[in-house]
């Protein structure tokens, strides 16, 4: 954390969708003391999103700062880094609004997290951040909401339950029921057209990092009817890739260690459903007139009502063996689009802010960044954590 810096947590793109939801969690949830405030691009509409939590949780949250910045303004962008120790953001499509504040930010030695979901830009600030956030002491923490702090964190507390210093296998499996907002939508149809120039950034990461000494690796995995579970299919998510750097990171995964990522599913024909629903997104977005077409679907600051996210819910089950030992675990919550995502993601900030934790820098997981401390944050928050064998 850095330290002398007028605020503890900024929350930039605080008049979203998800941003506002945020504001709201960490009104409601913020220890007394902790200096927070709120970024955006209108202050007129930062203005507004302050009052309303002034009139809704606490009078007090009226003096609340603002900071006014748009993500083309780099100075601006610079102010916001420089203002804090730890800067949150909810702008996305992250590969296109993303890297100028994470640039910021490792240059001013400020952690930060986000909610992406895109591999590329993940990536993308690997190569060109990571170096000089382990060179301030920035940790640059990425996808801290249901993309991927259940399946990270749920698979680290799963190893927990294991013998130390053995080979360990861990499959999850992923089943949840919400609506997402046009933001999510944006940043998907976004991510889907760009798998090329993902599958280059990747490479490219792949060849700065190398191999570490040992064996860590991701099952592609087959679709296939498990007990208890329904239909599984491989889910290709940043789940397994964030899931597997905590791996090579941590000792504690073993002296070998695979996982395997599925969506669950209980029939048959929704399987193929879901199957042929995803692959026409992902051709349709190749094409710049059908990619357009489908963008206006959803206006990016669009999302599902308080009724329809009350009636969402996510559980993650995962099955790990391990010296002859096996364990079932399962993670479980309510809305996992947007209300346990803004609780995770204003969690691991304030985890970064105030928590005593490991000495890392850098793009840096959330298990490994903040394991244990973290954890015990979610499962007060109500985020379920629980063996199931």
């Amino acid at each position: 954390m850095a330290t002398g810096r007028g605020l503890d947590v900024v929350l930039f793109g605080a008049t979203g969708f998800t941003g506002e939801l945020t504001a709201e969690y960490l009104a409601r949830h913020a220890p007394a003391g902790l200096r927070w405030g709120l970024a955006g691009r209108s202050l007129d509409r930062l203005v507004a999103v302050r009052g309303r939590l002034a009139a809704m949780i606490d009078p007090a949250l009226a003096e609340l700062e603002l900071l006014v910045a748009d993500v083309g303004d780099r100075d601006a962008v610079r102010a916001v880094a420089e203002a804090a120790s730890v800067v949150i953001t909810t702008v996305g499509p992250y590969i296109t609004y993303g890297d100028a504040l994470v640039a910021a930010c490792a240059e001013a030695g400020t952690d930060y997290v986000d909610l992406t979901g895109e591999p590329e830009f993940v990536d993308q600030v690997y190569l060109r951040h990571h170096a000089k956030a382990v060179a301030t002491g920035a940790r640059l923490v990425h996808c801290c909401g249901f993309d991927s702090i259940p399946h990270d964190l749920g698979v680290y507390f799963t190893v927990k339950q294991l013998p130390e210093g053995v080979p360990i296998a861990v499959e999850g499996f992923v089943r949840a029921s919400g609506t997402f907002s046009g933001g999510t939508f944006h940043s998907a149809i976004t991510a889907f057209s760009r798998l090329r120039q993902g599958a280059r950034t990747a490479a490219q990461r792949r060849k700065v990092e190398g191999r570490g000494v040992r064996r860590v690796r991701g099952t592609a995995g087959k679709p296939k009817h498990v007990k208890d579970i329904g239909w599984a299919l491989p889910m290709p998510s940043i789940d397994p890739q964030v899931v597997l750097r905590s791996a090579r990171a941590l000792e504690r995964y073993g002296s070998e260690f695979s996982y395997g990522h599925y969506v669950a599913v209980k029939r048959l024909p929704v399987a193929v459903g879901l199957v042929g629903g995803v692959a026409g997104l992902v051709a349709l977005a190749q094409l710049p007139p059908a990619r357009n077409w489908l963008l206006g679907r959803k206006k990016a600051g669009d999302g599902p009502t308080a009724r329809q996210r009350d009636k969402a819910w996510f559980k993650v089950v995962f099955h790990a063996e391990g010296g002859g030992h096996r364990v079932v675990t399962e993670v479980s919550g309510g809305d996992p689009g947007y209300g346990e995502t803004s609780k995770m993601l204003a969690e691991a900030a304030m985890c970064l802010a105030v928590d005593e934790l490991p000495p890392t820098s850098g793009q840096v997981t959330t298990a490994v960044a903040m394991g244990d401390a973290l954890l015990d944050r979610l499962i007060a928050a109500g985020i379920r954590f629980r063996r199931l064998d």
